[in-house]
């Protein structure tokens, strides 16, 4: 049998990389289980011309898709929005575009400012000196003064605007609605042994240069400097507990399909807004036969995923293609709720560069701007190097009945049940994708573009995963309390995205990291109170 250790993680990516990283200095004993392994930099599609092939097989954002021997399979056949992850040191970050923006303070307070959903148990002020640190750790290059936030600093300048940032720019100020350089984790100066962005522009498929603030290059090489021990390819089944109701470590198979038992005194569940209440719903007992942590019954509702809309133009002069950070740009103008609009809530925009040479001819001829015959290349060389615009990252309010449960008949290659996803676009959510795909092609227009396309939502965009095992006071409407720990097993926490309450309408990994960074600090200052 596995040496006991003080605290088991489950999940080496954004979140698990967090807090290991800052409970090292507790000098526990502290081991990741990672189901994942390392993705070597040589082996990211950016080192070979058959990138945009690969982005579509063993780097493919679909599990379903990649196939790999550390993924597991998710149904999402009953959704609207397929579900994207990735398992291996650094979770999501080695495949995210590292768009880094923060949560804004109104969206910890939805209830009190709209009269709908939740509000969070902790506020923006509450996580602000975490964001603070996460944006220290993963090395974030943003621009001062943004009036769309709190004042916050800029630790290294922004990502270039590019002839892309300067053309929708222009057609912005021209509307007279909000835009500023966006915030990235992405280094553009030497950074903490990292070296600069030299804009390969392939940041979704991992970054070869490690300029990308992915946790395998960031948390990883401090925490494991501080002894904390991840061991990869061990694939977590379920999480044990005993007659008093606490964990006492997990069961899981090892690289060779060995199924061992790893003892802990606290366990610590970073599996992401699928993964984990999959591991929670695997876990049912005679104590808890519903699931583990589940006395609520809120084990896998209140699934938000964002739902996506793009729109895309072409223009006659070239632009910046695919080369440089995909995402230059944001716009908050229409984030916030406003009651003459026909949906509460709002979105933001992130204006994004151009498409690679395969994409720009897949999406052209899919779009009918380019036809097969005569005048396929001159269609071609009209849209390539030529497209810019934006998508659309709309709030979504939780639901119960958008939920993840246990797959009657799937299962993974250890024969774990598999995840399956039900869910539904709210008419909220419709009324907000149809008015920024408007506002959108207003853009574009003020910009001159041509043949504008647009989709909504996006099939393939589920990469983010909230909602899941909600945090708040009442344990009978949520699972974990404001500090990620669960309201029935004592020692169990959960830092991951599904303790959101409610989603926003920003990418969510700077709000989870600092979330994780947040419950770590709980944890030190309340260790000797953990298990009263």
């Amino acid at each position: 049998m596995n040496e006991p250790v003080d605290v088991l993680i489950i999940g080496a990516g954004a979140s698990g990389a967090a807090v290991a990283w800052s409970l090292a200095d507790t000098r526990m004993r502290i081991l990741c289980l990672e189901q994942g392994d390392w993705t070597r930099p040589s082996d990211v599609p950016s080192t070979g011309r058959d990138w945009e092939a690969r982005t579509l097989e063993d780097f493919a954002i679909s599990p379903n898709r990649r196939g790999l021997a550390a993924d597991y399979p998710v149904n999402d056949d009953d959704s609207p929005i397929k579900i994207a992850n990735y398992n291996g040191v650094g979770g999501g970050t080695v495949f995210y575009a590292a768009h880094f923006p923060r949560l804004h303070p109104s969206d910890f307070r939805v209830r009190s400012l709209d009269g709908v959903a939740d509000d969070w148990p902790i506020s923006y002020e509450t996580l602000e000196p975490f964001y603070a640190l996460n944006d220290r750790m993963m090395g974030v290059s943003s621009l001062a003064g943004d009036p769309a936030y709190p004042p916050k600093p800029s630790i290294m300048p922004p990502i270039p605007l590019g002839r892309t940032g300067e053309k929708l720019g222009a057609a912005l100020n021209g509307l007279g609605w909000h835009w500023w350089p966006s915030d990235a984790a992405i280094a553009t100066e030497a950074y903490e042994g990292r070296a600069p962005c030299i804009n390969l522009g392939q940041c979704g498929s991992g970054c070869a240069q490690g300029a990308k603030g992915s946790t395998d290059v960031t948390y990883w090489p401090e925490a494991l400097r501080a002894r904390v021990e991840l061991r990869t390819r061990c694939r977590v089944s379920r999480i044990e507990t005993n007659q008093a109701g606490m964990a006492t470590g997990v069961h899981y198979f090892d690289a060779h399909g060995t199924e061992r038992f790893q003892p802990a005194e606290i366990v610590i569940l970073a599996s992401n807004g699928i993964g984990t209440p999959r591991l929670l719903l695997n876990s049912a007992s005679d104590r808890f036969p519903d699931g583990l942590a589940n006395s609520s019954g809120l084990v896998g509702k209140n699934l938000m995923l964002h739902p996506y809309a793009q729109i895309r133009g072409h223009f006659d002069e070239p632009l910046d293609g695919y080369r440089g950070p995909p995402i230059c740009t944001w716009s908050m103008e229409f984030y916030e709720t406003d009651r003459t609009r026909d949906f509460v809530r709002g979105y933001c925009f992130q204006f994004s560069r151009g498409l690679g040479p395969a994409r720009a001819a897949i999406n052209g001829m899919a779009d009918g701007l380019i036809p097969w015959g005569q005048g396929h290349h001159e269609a071609f060389r009209r849209l390539f190097n030529h497209s810019a615009g934006m998508v659309s990252v709309c709030e979504d309010l939780p639901e119960e009945t958008n939920c993840v449960t246990l797959d009657p008949g799937l299962r993974d290659s250890d024969g774990i049940p598999a995840a399956k996803i039900r869910y539904r676009l709210s008419e909220n959510s419709r009324r907000m994708l149809d008015h920024s795909v408007a506002r959108g092609i207003d853009i574009l227009k003020a910009a001159g573009a041509r043949d504008i396309t647009s989709k909504a939502p996006l099939s393939y965009a589920g990469w983010h995963l909230m909602g899941t095992a909600r945090m708040g006071r009442d344990p009978e409407r949520s699972v974990v309390n404001e500090w990620g720990r669960s309201h029935d097993v004592k020692n169990l926490f959960i830092v991951d995205g599904s303790v959101f309450v409610t989603s926003g309408g920003v990418n969510p990994t700077s709000t989870i990291q600092a979330f994780a960074l947040y419950v770590a600090d709980q944890i030190k200052s309340r260790i000797y109170d953990l298990f009263e």
